[in-house]
């Protein structure tokens, strides 16, 4: 299978500024209703002194399906996913998901592809970084 990668390619997605809500929805959608998400005096008695957002939120951020790669995704499957967090982010931050092919291979009939996942925050700091793998099934093969 012909894949339209090529390693070191990068895209950027379109960089969002957290909210209240987005805080929120993760949690209703979650059950994530920690406090040092959305409590403003809980979070103030903590390390950084105000809301947090989830890390798992972070993660999702980092979705290549919301990439400009998502148009050349046809037949890949998400296998495995990490990342760790770098610095933390806050309610006002803008965020900008970055998405790096890594390495394209083949193995047992497959093709896998894997790639370096970051989110750069309004300073230019990275907020998050890790990776995504793929594996890239042939449609014509079952």
């Amino acid at each position: 299978m012909t894949i339209d990668l090529t390693p070191g390619e990068t895209v950027r997605s379109p960089s969002k500024t957290l909210t209240d809500a987005h805080f929120l929805f993760f949690a209703g959608l979650t059950g994530d209703n920690h406090p040092i998400h959305y409590d403003v005096e809980y979070a103030r008695t903590k390390l950084f002194g105000r809301p947090l957002a989830h890390g798992l939120l972070m993660a999702s951020m980092t979705a290549a399906g919301a990439s400009a790669f998502s148009s050349r995704m046809d037949g890949f499957i998400f296998i495995e996913q990490g990342c760790r967090f770098r610095k933390p982010a806050f309610v006002g931050d803008t965020i900008t998901p970055c998405l790096t092919v890594e390495r394209i291979w083949p193995e047992s009939g497959l093709t896998y592809v894997r790639f370096a996942t970051a989110i750069i925050n309004q300073n230019n700091e990275t907020v998050l970084e890790g990776f995504q793998l793929y594996a890239v099934k042939d449609k014509g093969n079952g």
